[in-house]
């Protein structure tokens, strides 16, 4: 599972000119999978997610989570995480999970983080544009 995090300041998702979802402060979230990950994988990621300290304090040290913050999260589907660019210039995608399983791991992904925050998602292999406004900027990449 790979996860691309960016701090910001607000950010929405839309599809068909359409907004799906949108925060003020928080984190976006871009996720991934591959085909060895599972419930268990799921799990730390989310505790991960929830417990990064990259917003900053009364000092200006990043020591804050996005729960200390009272932020929110976009969560948006992004097989591409997955790219393989090591031959030629057109991307593989096969360390990507299937569409099918893929849609059910990111599903429970957000109903966990649901549980925790409030969380809003993109549409699930839909063509989406999203818009951030990207805090910093700060974005970290985690990675099972």
């Amino acid at each position: 599972m790979r996860i691309l995090v960016q701090r910001s300041k607000e950010s929405s998702v839309l599809v068909d000119n359409v907004t799906v979802g949108h925060i003020t402060k928080g984190l976006v979230l871009f996720v991934g999978f591959t085909h060895n990950d599972n419930i268990d994988t799921i799990k730390k990621m989310v505790t991960k997610v929830l417990n990064l300290r990259i917003f900053d304090d009364e000092n200006g040290i990043m020591n804050k989570n996005v729960k200390d913050i009272g932020g929110s999260i976009l969560s948006i589907s992004q097989f591409t995480l997955y790219a393989n660019t090591k031959k030629g210039n057109r991307p593989s995608y096969v360390e990507a999970l299937n569409s099918k399983d893929a849609e059910i791991l990111y599903n429970l992904f957000n109903e966990l983080l649901k549980k925790e925050i409030s969380t809003e998602t993109g549409i699930f292999k839909a063509d989406m544009q999203v818009l951030i406004h990207n805090d910093g900027p700060i974005t970290i990449a985690l990675e099972t």
